[in-house]
C-alpha cells in the first residue's frame, strides 16, 4: 500500500508540473506553414526554409531527434499546453503576455515591423485623422494585430486573417488600403522596395514597444520543460558562436536578422 501511494504521488506531481519534465524521445516542433522564406513547402511536400534548417541544426546540436508538426498560428499555444507537440519554433515573438503562458528559450534573432500600401496612394501613417475609414490587414493573434488594434484601432478598419498569405492576397488585389507584416515576410513575398514595384513601404520601421515586440523570436516550451529548453539554449548558443547562424541567415536574407549583441549580454 505504501509503495503504491508513493507511485500516486509521483505521478501527480508529473502532471501538475511539480517536477521536471523528462525530455520526450521524439521532440515535436510546431511550426506554422507557410512563412516564407522561415518555412515553405517544397514541390516535393517536404518543409523547407530557415527556420526548418535553423530548427534540424539545434536539433542535431542538442543530440535530439525531432520531428514537425503544422499548426495554425492562432492555436500554436493552446496546441503547446494540450500537449499535441514539446515546443514552438515559428518566428514567436518573446512578449509578457506570451511569456504568462509559456517559457521561452534565449532569443535566435529579431527583425521589426512595417506599413506596406500601394505605391500610388498618398497614406501618411502619422496623420491619424487621414487614416480614418482604411482598412489594414494583420494576421490574427500576432504583434501585429496587438500593436495595430492598441495604437489605432480607433481609427483603422482593422481585418484579421488566419495567415499573413491571407493579409497579402488581399492587398495585392485591392481589398485593403494598408497592410501591417513582418519585413523578412514582407521582402520575401510583397515587392515593394524598387521604385517601379506595385507597393511600397511608409513610415519607419517599427519594433517598439517592446511590451508588445518583445526581446525578439524564440523558442516556446511548457514551463515545466526546463531541462528541454536549457539543452535547446545551449544549442542556440553553439550555432552563434561557430558561425552556423551567419551561414544559414545568408542563405535565406540579403539583410542582417542576428542578435550577436543580444547573446553577449
Amino acid at each position: 500500500m505504501k509503495a503504491l501511494l508513493s507511485a500516486t504521488c509521483i505521478a501527480t506531481l508529473l502532471i501538475s508540473g511539480g517536477v521536471m519534465a523528462k525530455t520526450p524521445d521524439n521532440v515535436k516542433l510546431a511550426i506554422d506553414v507557410p512563412y516564407e522564406p522561415f518555412v515553405y513547402r517544397a514541390p516535393d511536400g517536404e518543409l523547407e526554409g530557415f527556420e526548418i534548417d535553423l530548427g534540424n541544426e539545434l536539433c542535431k546540436r542538442a543530440q535530439l531527434k525531432c520531428s514537425w508538426v503544422e499548426q495554425p498560428w492562432d492555436g500554436i499555444i493552446p496546441g503547446l499546453l494540450a500537449r499535441k507537440y514539446d515546443a514552438i519554433l515559428s518566428s514567436m515573438a518573446i512578449t509578457p503576455e506570451r511569456e504568462r503562458q509559456v517559457l521561452f528559450s534565449i532569443p535566435y534573432y529579431n527583425t521589426p515591423s512595417i506599413w506596406i500600401t500601394a505605391r500610388d496612394r498618398d497614406i501618411n501613417i502619422d496623420d491619424r485623422d487621414s487614416l480614418k475609414g482604411l482598412s489594414v490587414g494583420v494576421q490574427r493573434g500576432s504583434i501585429r494585430d496587438v500593436y495595430v488594434t492598441e495604437m489605432y484601432g480607433d481609427v483603422l478598419d482593422i481585418r484579421r486573417y488566419g495567415s499573413s498569405q491571407d493579409v497579402e492576397n488581399d492587398l495585392k488585389t485591392g481589398r485593403l488600403d494598408l497592410a501591417f507584416e513582418d519585413y523578412p515576410l514582407a521582402i520575401e513575398s510583397i515587392d515593394f522596395r524598387n521604385d517601379d514595384s506595385p507597393f511600397k513601404q511608409i513610415g519607419s520601421e517599427i519594433s517598439t514597444p517592446k511590451r508588445i515586440f518583445g526581446s525578439g523570436a524564440a523558442m516556446a516550451f511548457r514551463t515545466r520543460d526546463k531541462a528541454l529548453a536549457e539543452k535547446f539554449n545551449q544549442a542556440i548558443r553553439d550555432v552563434y558562436s561557430d558561425g552556423t547562424f551567419d551561414t544559414l541567415m545568408n542563405k535565406y536574407f540579403d539583410y542582417d536578422l542576428s542578435i550577436h549583441s543580444e547573446l553577449a549580454k
